[in-house]
């Protein structure tokens, strides 16, 4: 599942869902370009705790018209930013390290890409109908409305 809008000053180069590992390095490729001196990229990873407990594993799940709520974040932050931009959002079954999102923005400075990314994650986690089950250690599992 991959939309990619037309492309313009502030356009969305890659909005995806997938049960796929994520590359980081393919997200910052599709924002690259010769006018942008600046690439910020987001990596959230899964980690080994969450406040004070052991986890053991993620499951993402993500209601299905989850990458149209993804393609309109991306596109309203790009068209109000001026700049490109790229998200990718992992579902399934994740390994502790494993990548959960990925985001990436160009520009021509960094303090613009920073605040730009920065934005871009905090809309697609308040936003984007993915929930996560954490999986803790001890056999005990939390549902969380959260994105990464």
């Amino acid at each position: 599942m991959t939309t990619t809008p037309p492309q313009h000053s502030g356009d969305v180069r890659l909005a995806r869902i997938s049960e796929q590992p994520l590359d980081p390095a393919a997200v910052e490729a599709a924002v690259l370009g010769p006018e942008h001196g600046a690439v910020v990229v987001f990596t959230g990873a899964v980690r080994n705790h969450d406040h004070g407990q052991a986890v053991s594993a993620l499951e993402y799940s993500a209601h299905p018209q989850a990458e149209s709520f993804l393609v309109k974040c991306c596109a309203e932050v790009a068209a109000d930013a001026g700049l490109p931009v790229a998200a990718e959002h992992r579902i399934g079954a994740l390994a502790i390290g494993d990548r959960a999102i990925v985001v990436a923005v160009a520009a021509p400075h960094r303090a613009e890409a920073f605040a730009t990314c920065a934005e871009l994650v905090d809309r697609i986690k308040a936003e984007v109908p993915i929930w996560k089950r954490q999986l803790f250690a001890d056999g005990l599992s939390e549902w969380v409305n959260a994105c990464g």
